[in-house]
């Protein structure tokens, strides 16, 4: 059956660190956790301003759902944790470049982040139909 709930791991994507899925399927939503600027080649963090992190977290993001068969266009929804509301500006700046004319809803918060490095974390939810037979 189709409609079930399914638990999605890929490689070439930085893998979890924590008790958490990268990416759940439930039926034509793709939930993906929440992504930090971690380079998928060494798993290490990929650290700089906040618009590297910024573009780092949403390549991730392009990346996992890629390999789910969809795109940034399918995304309805993002949640931003920003480790400074004062990063905001450019952390926009470089959000934008992501999602130029689908803009999915947003909310942006100042949070404690668990690793000290990092400066944002990006989770969010994409609609994408899956293909019926």
């Amino acid at each position: 059956m189709t409609d079930r709930v399914e638990r999605i791991e890929l490689p070439g994507i930085p893998s979890s660190k924590g008790a958490y899925s990268q990416v759940i399927r439930a039926g034509d939503f793709l939930f993906v956790s929440g992504q930090a600027p971690v380079d998928p080649l060494t798993n290490e963090f990929s650290l700089g301003d906040i618009g590297q992190q910024t573009t780092m977290t949403l390549e991730n993001i392009r990346a996992i759902l890629k390999e789910c068969g969809a795109s940034m266009s399918d995304v309805v929804r993002c949640s931003v944790f920003l480790e400074k509301a004062s990063d905001f500006s450019q952390m926009d700046v470089a959000y934008k470049a992501f999602f130029k004319s689908d803009t999915p809803t947003r909310t942006t918060v100042q949070a404690g982040l668990v690793e000290p490095k990092m400066k944002i974390e990006i989770d969010c939810i994409a609609y994408h139909p899956r293909r019926r037979s």
